[in-house]
């Protein structure tokens, strides 16, 4: 046990350290003792992994959340049986299921591939698997935001940040904390003002290229819609035309340590994708202010006291 328990512990600090993420521009490492060492992945998820807690910094999708008006609305509906052309129902059926009408792939809390804007780089299903879980790092620009709403995070800001907090790891996941999240909403009409709205915190150029070519980290996010408010979108398009993906429309980053957490990144497999509905988890150490732990709850899974039902206001089912 004594050989197992080093080996965890070797895991967990490699996790934390980002010493397992391989970024696309990273520099090979010469191997060392701890990289080499025999590491039990299910020992560190008993000792490390289990006792974690886990934030959501994912937007709930919905047909009225806001989305750019170049992409037009969507619209949920209950999925119908072609034979009869009706919807199935728990009562009918046995199951029910839901149509998605949605305009784009670039909606709500997402995964921007660089093949969004440069087709000769990975669209969505030609990322790596790699991208699965990697070291987290929340740099807050919200005092800056209160006094200039169009503020974008600068690579001072970066700096100071790692004068308190150390060197950003490489290979890592830079997620950029403005609070803009907060003004999110499923109301039609505040939906539609807030994703028409110019004024938005944003990302320099110079913050990005440092990010990218200095730190080497995998992608930084945002959570407004769009990287910065220039008039030719100047980040996103350096990002994309230089093979870099990025995430936008992310939330809860108030909940979320600056540093120590990790941050796990799923999203569907489109074929040629040029975007992807994407949900990150924050995994953070188990004295962190807020997320959830694994409990025996998770499976089975709770039984509500309310069933889901369709509501034809909202364009969704709700309890």
């Amino acid at each position: 046990m004594k050989g197992r328990s080093a080996a965890t512990a070797l895991a967990a600090a490699a996790l934390a350290a980002g010493s397992y993420a391989v970024g696309v521009n990273q520099h090979a490492q010469p191997a060392t003792a701890a990289q080499s060492a025999p590491v039990d992945l299910w020992q560190t998820y008993q000792q490390v992994l289990k006792r974690a807690r886990y934030v959501d910094l994912t937007h709930t999708i919905t047909p009225n959340m806001p989305v750019w008006k170049g992409f037009g609305p969507a619209t949920f509906g209950p999925t119908v049986d072609p034979a009869t052309g009706q919807p199935y129902t728990y009562a009918k059926d046995g199951f029910e299921a839901t149509k998605y009408t949605i305009a784009t792939d670039q909606f709500g809390t997402q995964l921007d591939p660089p093949a969004h804007w440069a087709p000769e780089y990975p669209g969505i299903d030609e990322l790596p698997a790699t991208y699965a879980v990697r070291p987290l790092v929340v740099i807050s620009i919200v005092p800056q935001v209160k006094k200039d709403p169009k503020y974008a995070l600068k690579v001072s800001d970066i700096q100071a940040w790692e004068k308190k907090n150390g060197r950003i790891p490489e290979g890592s996941v830079v997620m950029v904390r403005s609070d803009w999240s907060k003004k999110w909403t499923d109301d039609p009409a505040k939906a539609k003002a807030l994703a028409a709205d110019p004024v938005f915190p944003g990302v320099s150029l110079d913050a990005i290229k440092f990010l990218q070519l200095k730190r080497h980290i995998l992608f930084h996010g945002h959570e407004p819609l769009d990287t910065d408010t220039t008039p030719t979108l100047e980040g996103e398009s350096w990002l994309m035309h230089h093979g870099y993906t990025q995430a936008e429309g992310v939330a809860n980053l108030d909940k979320v340590p600056q540093t120590g957490c990790l941050i796990s990144i799923g999203y569907p497999k489109f074929k040629g994708g040029l975007g992807g509905y994407a949900r990150y988890i924050a995994i953070c150490p188990p004295g962190a202010p807020s997320g959830t732990k694994i409990s025996g709850s998770d499976a089975p899974l709770r039984k509500y006291s309310k069933n889901l039902h369709w509501d034809t206001a909202k364009g969704y089912r709700v309890r």
